[in-house]
């Protein structure tokens, strides 16, 4: 996307009527701004209207109808966050093409702060704090919320359990280190009796607590085929069960928690647009595809991503603003605002820093 060069009074007439917005919600008329700027020298209502006739033809303004103010458009917003991120460039803020690292905006209050740790009180696991995290988010932003578990988090094998349930079906209960809960019911071709399917589970808590349940799978066919005398019915049981679909969470993808949907019906008028926008945001896939491309796990840096229409042309008039969430140096998932373009930049990319780095405090490392 090519890059909008605006002067000094340009940038300084567009970071007015962007603020003005994002503080009423209505088309900025000149007189307005005129009135913002208190007939500074220099900037008479005659050069407000020249300056802003510019910024429309640059594509950064946009006049909804004849008789109206004009109203930013995602390249202004794009303009806007490179303001807030160039004044903290010596902390290696990096413009990107199409939003941001964001470093610079000033510290959230006291107050917010407050309310995000009160918000996080009680969580003990990766999961609770993931799934709290899109709460806290969609609360503070009036966006959506978001939070994505990170694969190989998610597929780390804590605890496994075997009940039968009758001739042929057995239930296997996986419980994973971030603290998801997967159950699915396996149709064995051998008959294993209850002795068989304990010792099976033993086997596989004792030796694999830990371990990817990937690695855990391609292992235990490993030591079949090497141990196979020694181990012969009882590693054949736990083949035979970790085949028909006990260990395969991580087969249904990451975790995924949303929430805040009705700030966004709330904020479009547009009813089809509306349609189309909670179309592409309820697909499960689209949403874990978007932090995915947006937000690199290996950084900790806020990333914010003005106009979404690459994803889907409904989301033209969103933006994300995300950040990889750690703990002991371990990517933990992405958590994530989705939002108007209207919304309190600064703010904002301060509180999505200050939740992702908030993991490592509240969650215990597991020790190795």
């Amino acid at each position: 996307m090519p890059e909008v060069r605006v002067s000094p009074r340009e940038r300084l007439v567009l970071t007015a009527i962007i603020e003005l917005y994002i503080a009423t919600g209505e088309p900025v008329a000149s007189q307005a701004v005129a009135r913002f700027f208190a007939n500074r020298e220099g900037l008479s209502s005659a050069t407000l209207r020249n300056v802003m006739a510019s910024l429309g033809e640059a594509g950064l303004l946009e006049q909804p109808h004849t008789s109206s103010g004009r109203v930013p458009t995602a390249a202004a917003f794009r303009c806007y966050v490179e303001q807030i991120t160039r004044a903290d460039a010596t902390m290696g803020t990096q413009v990107m093409g199409i939003g941001a690292l964001a470093q610079g905006a000033p510290p959230l209050s006291e107050e917010r702060r407050e309310q995000i740790e009160d918000s996080f009180s009680g969580v003990a696991s990766s999961t609770e704090y993931l799934e709290r995290t899109s709460h806290v988010l969609a609360l503070i932003s009036n966006g959506l919320g978001v939070a994505l578990a990170s694969s190989t988090v998610a597929q780390v094998l804590e605890h496994i359990h075997f009940s039968r349930l009758s001739t042929g079906r057995v239930l296997a209960v996986l419980v994973t280190q971030a603290g998801a809960v997967l159950d699915r019911v396996l149709t064995l071709d051998h008959e294993l009796a209850h002795i068989e399917l304990e010792t099976a589970a033993r086997y596989l808590n004792e030796n694999f607590r830990g371990w990817p349940i990937e690695r855990i799978r391609t292992e235990v066919a490993r030591r079949v085929e090497a141990e196979r005398v020694a181990y012969n019915q009882m590693l054949a049981s736990v083949e035979e069960l970790c085949r028909k679909g006990a260990l395969a969470g991580g087969e249904a993808g990451p975790a995924l928690f949303v929430d805040g949907m009705a700030n966004l019906i709330a904020t479009e008028v547009d009813r089809e647009r509306l349609h189309q926008m909670l179309l592409a945001l309820e697909a499960k896939q689209r949403l874990v595809e978007l932090l995915t491309a947006y937000v690199d796990g290996r950084q900790q840096e806020v990333r914010v991503v003005v106009g979404l229409d690459e994803a889907s042309p409904a989301m033209q008039d969103l933006v994300l603003i995300g950040a990889s969430a750690r703990l002991g140096g371990t990517n933990l998932g992405t958590v994530a605002v989705i939002a108007p373009t209207r919304i309190q930049y600064q703010e904002m990319i301060q509180a999505v820093r200050y939740v992702a780095r908030l993991s490592d405090r509240i969650l215990e490392v597991p020790a190795d």
